[in-house]
């Protein structure tokens, strides 16, 4: 096994397959964010100078274009650096690349990522468009939360034939972790359990996952065995992972960085209360971002997003 910060493998992963297929495209410079990682990302940009792409700031048109190549036979991936940007291409993302195939009645795919970096600063920055995206048929997203699964899913998402929306966090670019030296990539619609408990599971993604991996090492010496499981990919999304998880704590808390209204805790939420009532001993809680503008102010934005303190309350009033 490697030992990979989430960037690096991030980069591995964009290496093999610029490599193994030559319709393989990357517009935009922002993958790994900025300096010093930026330099790492110049070595690909020289040794596939042809395919790698700085377009102009125009989210819109180079979203379209890219859509346009997808259709023709290449397989773009685009990158649209912070995730609130992707709202400049909300008509080519939502209304034409998850339409295609259903529109063409199968006959056209749009084999299509698009990256962006959740977790910037301030309130045109900040988005996360997860949930919005979800409620548009056509489109897979994943949330990859370590390094060994930023390869494996990155691998699967360009092999894909439909368009799939690629979020990482700008938090989990320096985080290490163990990544196979070989890896054919990881499935979608298939969560993992982060950490294995018998008392409360937690369900998070992207960054929360960490934050609630901390919050389950500290409980641990309360006596609380905390399960944490991470779906990886929200469409496809793994139901059955989680309610096997739920059927044996009897306890659930979601943990995401969406708005608290209509976001992915939410709609997760709403899946277990209506399927899975049953089997809990105690109401689902969810732990989300409030339903406020993300404050410019690192002190106050830990206020307005999960933070650890509001994670550890809710599985503490749960199981207390």
């Amino acid at each position: 096994m490697l030992q990979l910060p989430y960037y690096q493998a991030k980069l591995l992963a964009l290496r093999e397959v610029l490599m193994s297929d030559p319709a393989i495209h990357l517009i935009g410079r922002s993958f790994v964010g900025m300096s010093p990682r930026r330099d790492l990302f110049e070595e690909i940009e020289k040794m596939f100078r042809e395919r790698v792409i700085s377009p102009p700031i125009s989210e819109l048109a180079f979203g379209g274009l890219a859509i346009g190549a997808a259709i023709a036979g290449l397989r773009p991936i685009v990158d649209f650096s912070v995730s609130s940007f992707i709202f400049e291409a909300w008509p080519q993302v939502v209304n034409e690349a998850a339409n295609a195939l259903y529109m063409s009645g199968g006959q056209t795919s749009v084999p299509i990522v698009f990256h962006m970096l959740q977790g910037g600063t301030g309130p045109q920055h900040s988005h996360s468009p997860q949930a919005m995206l979800w409620n548009c048929p056509g489109l897979e997203i994943v949330l990859p939360s370590c390094a060994r699964d930023v390869r494996g899913l990155l691998k699967t998402a360009v092999a894909s034939n439909n368009p799939t929306v690629f979020i990482d966090h700008s938090s989990l670019l320096e985080i290490e972790g163990p990544v196979p030296e070989i890896d054919a990539g990881i499935p979608f619609g298939q969560a993992d359990i982060k950490r294995p408990g018998r008392d409360v599971t937690v369900i998070a993604t992207s960054f929360m996952v960490h934050r609630s991996l901390a919050v389950a090492y500290v409980l641990s010496s309360e006596g609380i065995d905390v399960e944490v499981v991470d779906p990886r990919t929200l469409c496809p999304f793994d139901f059955d992972t989680i309610m096997t998880s739920i059927e044996k704590t009897k306890r659930v808390i979601v943990v995401d960085e969406c708005h608290r209204s209509c976001g992915v805790a939410a709609e997760i939420v709403a899946r277990i209360a209506e399927t899975g009532f049953d089997k809990l001993k105690k109401p689902i809680k969810r732990v989300s971002t409030l339903d406020a503008p993300i404050p410019y102010s690192p002190s106050l934005e830990e206020v307005v997003i999960p933070s650890e303190r509001r994670i550890l309350d809710a599985i503490r009033s749960m199981c207390g």
